[in-house]
């Protein structure tokens, strides 16, 4: 049986076999960063103070969730995309792209069922970064509601469904393997 073992291919497989279960720790170990990531996203009071936005530096840090305001010195351009208000309502968030102090800065309006784009000139804004990097106005601009409020429980946590992909996949790497060499043997046998 040994010499009916092809040495090549069953390093090769067995090398790969390891890198998957490799992975899928690698995997395990991003659950526990993101679970802890928004454990620290969830501690940060509702009522902290919001920090302006006044230069570049400060999106560098870990801004995610964080109280801010700025000023919208110009609209560059409106668009529409799906939204949910604060009541959980199905429509659209409108969103401007602004010129923040030279800083081009993505500012959720509000909600509305109206798909059309509000008429929007600018100005100051206060709201909660979101996952995606947009401010969230709060309260709502353009005479538009409110959108639901971004939450760092949102946040996907589907890291052990990964780790859980790359062990299965190791494992059916080894056991197809393992069939082909039975399946040698037993045309060897023959």
């Amino acid at each position: 049986m040994m010499r009916s073992i092809p040495i090549i291919p069953t390093i090769l497989v067995v090398a790969a076999a390891g890198v998957m279960v490799w992975l899928g720790f690698w995997q395990l170990g991003r659950a526990d960063e993101k679970a802890a990531m928004i454990e620290r996203f969830s501690a940060i009071p509702a009522d902290a103070p919001a920090v302006p936005v006044r230069s570049r530096e400060f999106w560098q840090g870990e801004v995610l969730f964080t109280r801010v305001v700025l000023d919208c010195d110009e609209v560059i351009s409106l668009r529409s995309t799906a939204g949910t208000s604060v009541r959980g309502a199905k429509g659209f968030a409108h969103i401007a792209k602004c010129n923040a102090g030279g800083l081009p800065i993505e500012v959720a309006l509000g909600w509305s069922r109206d798909p059309a784009p509000p008429v929007y000139d600018g100005g100051s804004v206060e709201g909660i970064v979101d996952a995606g990097g947009k401010v969230v106005a709060n309260p709502a601009l353009a005479d538009l509601e409110p959108l639901a409020k971004p939450d760092p429980n949102d946040l996907p946590n589907n890291h052990l469904a990964y780790a859980g992909q790359w062990f299965f996949f190791a494992l059916t790497a080894l056991v197809i393997y393992g069939f082909a060499l039975k399946s040698r043997v037993a045309k060897r046998d023959d």
